[in-house]
């Protein structure tokens, strides 16, 4: 109880901190404090409009990270087992986390739309952390174990469940607290440049447009809370996996 009072306390003055900031430089198009925001919050809660382009970018973003996840796992696996398949994925790992989001964002605005443009960078963004995690946490399994397998005849399955998954499963978590993030700010910003209809991005625009800087508080804040909501529910269900 008393960790969770400290940290009540720090964010309180933090909240404060923000609106004294507010107060000071006292020009909403510049800056919005948390009163502002809230005010304006409230107003899009009620707005049909805002459930369903949050809804969205949610389900496009989630589909995109699922999907890396998944096929992260997968390739790091077969890279673990085939030295060949590890060398021949090294480029394109290596490409993708060094060319910049927003060069992926336009070319593949020229070959797919705005439509499906966050599922395919959240997807891009996670892929190469997940598959690195996998491979490193099948790398680092105690040798000893694996040869006690064999010897045994362990079936395939039973493999996977008492070795395989224990020695990837914490790699996994630490990637995923950092690709669950990535694959939401990297979603946002390539619907903010793609302008998809009823998204988040698209509302992050207009923003900019009618200079709603509580309104982009807002918007924000909504990210970050889902994006915080969909973190919880997912690590919660992966810590479950190994038990």
């Amino acid at each position: 109880m008393k960790k969770y009072g400290k940290n009540w306390i720090c964010w309180l003055i933090w909240i404060g901190i923000w609106q004294l900031a507010d107060l000071f430089i006292h020009n909403n198009v510049i800056f919005a404090g948390p009163v502002n925001m809230a005010m304006t919050l409230a107003g899009l809660l009620k707005d049909g409009d805002f459930w369903l382009s949050l809804l969205h970018s949610a389900f496009r973003i989630c589909s995109g990270f699922l999907s890396a996840f998944f096929l992260g796992i997968l390739l790091g696996s077969l890279g673990w087992a085939f030295p060949l398949v590890k060398e021949f994925l090294k480029p394109p790992m290596l490409m993708i986390r060094c060319v910049p989001v927003a060069s992926f964002v336009i070319l593949a605005l020229i070959w797919i739309g705005s439509e499906n443009l966050s599922v395919f960078i959240s997807f891009l963004v996670v892929v190469p952390m997940i598959y690195g995690a996998t491979l490193a946490g099948l790398e680092n399994m105690d040798k000893k174990l694996l040869e006690m397998s064999q010897e045994f005849s362990m079936p395939f399955l039973k493999k996977v469940r008492f070795l395989f998954v224990p020695a990837v499963h914490p790699y996994l978590i630490s990637s995923c607290r950092t690709a669950l993030g990535m694959s939401w700010k990297s979603g946002v910003a390539a619907e903010v440049i793609g302008i998809p209809k009823a998204s988040i991005g698209e509302q992050l625009y207009y923003t900019k447009l009618y200079l709603d800087t509580s309104g982009l508080f807002a918007w924000t804040f909504s990210i970050i809370l889902i994006s915080a909501v969909f973190e919880l529910v997912f690590l919660t269900l992966l810590k479950k996996v190994r038990h």
